[in-house]
């Protein structure tokens, strides 16, 4: 839900010369496990995120994978409990904290959330779990579009990436959600 939250506003902020902010990102969705690799986005979050006007781009789960770290600019998290999960591979793998800054969780950039983080996961709960989870998505999401949007480098006019650069040169967000 949150991938398709957060790139539906990214879709709304616009630079001076009309280009969307989404543009200027790449932004994907993974777990933290590989429970449901391939499979479409569950029926109850697909229909909490359309009776809100979002659309499913098609998502497919996969796991994270611990090699992308170094590509990414920011890791966005759900709850302490993958963020968690994922500083501790990441931490093996490089032999220190250098990734610890870039994983941040969601709820972070909502101002209203208080010291309560997490999003619940609602895969186990009811069609009201869904739509309650969205709307910590939607204040998260809100909040990291309008971080980003004063934060990271934008594209020239017509959104390409400059061609001596490439696409690497767009920052990269994934969201480790619950897939």
């Amino acid at each position: 839900m949150a991938e398709a939250v957060f790139v539906h506003l990214a879709e709304e902020v616009l630079d001076p010369d009309g280009t969307p902010l989404a543009r200027a990102l790449s932004v994907s969705s993974a777990g933290t496990g590989a429970w449901h690799t391939g499979e479409p986005m569950d029926e109850r979050a697909r229909a909490a995120l359309a009776r809100r006007g979002y659309a499913d781009r098609g998502h497919r789960a996969q796991p994270f994978s611990i090699q992308w770290l170094d590509a990414l600019d920011l890791v966005v998290c759900l709850d302490r409990g993958h963020r968690q999960t994922l500083a501790g591979l990441a931490r093996a793998r490089a032999g220190d904290d250098r990734h610890e800054p870039r994983l941040v969780l969601l709820r972070s950039f909502d101002l209203r959330s208080g010291a309560d983080l997490d999003v619940p996961d609602p895969f186990y709960g009811i069609d009201a779990d869904f739509d309650a989870c969205l709307d910590l998505v939607e204040a998260g999401c809100r909040g990291l579009v309008t971080h980003l949007a004063h934060s990271a480098p934008r594209l020239p006019s017509g959104g390409a990436p400059p061609a001596e650069n490439g696409p690497s040169a767009q920052p990269k967000v994934t969201n480790d959600s619950f897939s």
